[in-house]
């Protein structure tokens, strides 16, 4: 075929190389071919090399770009993770959102995941963790009426062991995963299994043997993935997301056109835009009882990534005290004294926390631009708490000059019981002693 087409007349003479070719692209696959579900994807970094006010631009022009793309081509699938993105179309690009909407009611654009952002696992408390789902589900809950049932973290740098019983708690059951594959010492011994948690709680879970969430839907991919499927002779169904990734783009009419081309032919996988739930559906079907792996899923790279950047960190470990504290007292205050509930306020709050817990971010693997604007935010984050942990307190506290101390801890604490306030005591007071040599201690 190739001697067949002109270089200096590649329209005139292409139809001619297609004939040479058709016996060959006409030959099907063989019965027992892998299966790859082709999922349309543009794994959009919240903040990584730009600061978070780029994001809200890459997010809309993929959005514009992919419900073009769906608008052309019937087989394709499009699906994308994290509702603050969702939420950034919606709220700077309404027409972007008119079609993303429509796209949606069609089951063509997918909500995938149903967390707030792509967050880091091992470094959020557990509170927040659960916040990321709560937040992330009632929003496609609330905009689509859809309630996903997979955890879509195909870049998270490991995952606590404890996560999965958070997941099954949020009300899903899957989760799908890229990172683990990419550790430098150790290979994971499974792309298909069940990853049982700290409380043995199980989740179906799955790593994409072609080994990138941005899959292009080249030759050499795809038969990578067939043969590098590791469950293979007692499962043959893996998933491929397809599209530019990191900083958005998605998926090309080239990579869709690959796509169709390798629906049905001899020596490849066979390859089907679907859904991550028809292809989890599929997994599971086959595969009822794969191997358990329990405990920690370690990423055996992206080094010192629980140390980088104290000042992100503290500020999310203080945000999430501060947070608890402010809920705790506000809510009392609105029970005892009927002072309004900030929700609205909280609510904002909470989401702002939960997006600096992208995994990129809370972990310091970003510019240096990202985290000076997260410590900045982490200041203001503290400031309004602290003024809405007053305000409560002075309405608890009601008229009069009576000193109070009040305890937010889970125990009593200097003489104060969990969740009270009382006149500071003698017993329960710190003192100052003097030190040898000038100065005190506590």
């Amino acid at each position: 075929s190739l001697d067949a087409v002109d270089l200096q007349d590649v329209n005139g003479t292409a139809a001619r190389a297609r004939e040479q070719l058709a016996g060959v692209l006409s030959a099907p696959a063989v019965p027992s071919a892998h299966r790859i579900s082709a999922v349309g994807h543009a794994h959009i970094d919240s903040a990584w090399l730009w600061p978070l006010r780029e994001t809200v631009r890459k997010v809309a022009r993929t959005t514009s770009n992919m419900t073009a793309l769906l608008e052309d081509e019937p087989d394709f699938v499009f699906a994308m993770s994290q509702a603050q993105q969702w939420a950034w179309v919606k709220e700077h690009r309404p027409e972007v959102w008119a079609r993303v909407k429509k796209a949606v009611a069609d089951g063509r654009f997918v909500p995938a995941g149903g967390m707030w952002v792509e967050s880091d696992t091992n470094m959020p408390g557990s509170e927040a963790m659960a916040r990321q789902f709560v937040h992330g589900k009632r929003f496609f809950l609330d905009e689509f009426g859809i309630e996903n049932d997979e955890a879509w973290l195909p870049d998270t740098f490991g995952f606590a062991a404890g996560l999965p019983q958070i997941i099954r708690a949020a009300g899903a059951t899957r989760l799908l995963t890229q990172k683990i594959s990419w550790s430098q010492t150790n290979k994971f011994p499974h792309h298909t299994f069940q990853w049982e948690g700290i409380d043995g709680t199980r989740i179906f879970t799955h790593f994409p043997p072609v080994d990138t969430y941005n899959c292009s839907m080249k030759g050499s991919e795809i038969a990578h993935a067939a043969r590098n499927f590791k469950d293979k002779g007692v499962a043959r169904h893996s998933l491929a997301p397809t599209g530019w990734g990191d900083g958005g783009g998605g998926t090309t009419r080239e990579m869709v056109a690959k796509a169709a081309r390798l629906r049905d032919l001899e020596g490849s996988a066979r390859v089907v835009w679907e859904t991550p739930r028809a292809f989890f559906d599929k997994a599971q079907a086959e595969y009822p009882e794969p191997p358990v792996w329990v405990g920690e899923l370690y990423l055996e790279l992206h080094r010192a990534t629980l140390t980088s950047q104290a000042g992100t960190k503290q500020g999310n470990r203080r945000s999430e005290h501060l947070l608890r504290e402010a809920e705790l007292w506000a809510a009392t205050a609105a029970v005892r004294t009927q002072l309004p509930y900030p929700y609205e306020e909280l609510d904002r709050i909470w989401k702002t926390v939960l997006l600096h817990q992208f995994h990129d971010i809370l972990p310091g693997s970003s510019i240096a631009w990202v985290h000076r604007e997260a410590r900045a935010t982490y200041r203001r984050i503290a400031q309004e708490l602290n003024g809405i942990i007053d305000t409560a307190q002075r309405a608890l506290a009601g008229e009069g000059g009576t000193p109070l101390v009040f305890n937010a801890a889970p125990h009593t604490r200097a003489g104060v019981p969990a969740g009270a306030a009382t006149t500071p005591t003698a017993e329960g007071r710190t003192h100052l002693a003097p030190r040898e040599g000038g100065g005190h201690v506590l």
